[in-house]
């Protein structure tokens, strides 16, 4: 059986916020696809922060009925629509699911499980939607990571909007 990868996949900005100073993210382009359903059908799991799960729900409550959902908090009890929720030692349940039959699974964020995620060396790729604007301020993309990850680019692609995606394999 072949292993899941794990994907974050997210946008941010040209320096480097995936939030505005006050949370906002109403800067994402949606004028379009940007290959999300081309992901979406390579993707079969997604993993959420407690926040991003959060603000999902407020956004579009009905989102992705047809994956299956882990939220990572140590201080959510219960969910919504059903997904499971992650506390503690996250790398063993992480390890279990990557090596359950299935697809690759989207790591959706926010900025902790980002950060846990990559220090416990559980990501796979990255597929970062780099969107022409400049914040000034906000919540960085990488913060707290332990430890240098070498990066392969695999792919590119530019829209004409000015958004450009990459697309980068984590070397081990």
């Amino acid at each position: 059986m072949k292993k899941r990868k794990i994907i974050l996949n997210l946008c941010t900005t040209l320096d480097s916020f995936i939030e505005g100073a006050n949370g906002e993210i109403d800067w994402c382009f949606t004028d379009q696809d940007y290959g999300m359903t081309d992901f979406l059908n390579q993707i079969d799991t997604i993993f959420f922060g407690r926040k991003s799960y959060k603000q999902l729900l407020e956004m579009a409550p009905d989102a992705f009925p047809d994956k299956t959902r882990f939220v990572f908090s140590n201080t959510l009890k219960n969910t919504i629509q059903g997904p499971k929720i992650i506390n503690g030692d996250i790398a063993d349940e992480v390890n279990k699911i990557v090596n359950s039959e299935g697809k690759d699974i989207w790591l959706f964020g926010g900025a902790s499980l980002t950060t846990a995620m990559l220090n416990l060396d559980l990501v796979d790729e990255l597929m970062i939607a780099v969107h022409p604007l400049i914040l000034g301020s906000g919540k960085p993309l990488f913060e707290k990571i332990d430890i240098r990850k070498k990066l392969k680019l695999t792919d590119t692609k530019t829209y004409s909007t000015g958004l450009v995606q990459l697309f980068y394999e984590i070397e081990r």
